[in-house]
């Protein structure tokens, strides 16, 4: 059974970062791309980046490139979302997904495009 699990959310001043994590298990992840999608109240849910598990390629949101960083420990089955320079506008409930791409590069924005979903970990940017 695929279980992916966030943590690293909380409460931060605008200007500060957060790094948030998500654990997966449950199966051989190499052949799947992994996003990182936010939702604040009362919008839909956006994508914010993904990374494909083999080869490493990523996409960023225009709304976060240059501040967020995507990346992955394999060991560790971990993907990572780092995130600097926050701003009151990106507080949400930030989910990581997990598509099967089959080695395929995919950046996708659809959340219906992938497969498994994690609970998500609520981000508040103060000002």
């Amino acid at each position: 059974q695929v279980q992916l699990v966030e943590s690293g959310g909380g409460l931060v001043q605008a200007g500060g970062s957060l790094r948030l994590s998500c654990a997966a298990s449950g199966r051989t992840f190499s052949n799947y791309a992994m996003g990182w999608f936010r939702q604040a109240p009362g919008k839909e849910r956006e994508l914010v980046a993904v990374i494909n598990w083999c080869g490493g390629s990523t996409y960023h949101a225009n709304s976060v490139k240059g501040r967020f960083t995507i990346s992955k420990d394999h060991a560790k089955n971990t993907v990572y979302l780092q995130m600097n320079s926050l701003k009151p506008e990106d507080t949400a409930v930030y989910s990581c997904a997990a598509k099967f791409t089959g080695r395929t590069s995919f950046s996708g924005s659809a959340p219906s495009a992938y497969d498994y979903w994690g609970q998500g970990t609520q981000v508040t940017v103060s000002s």
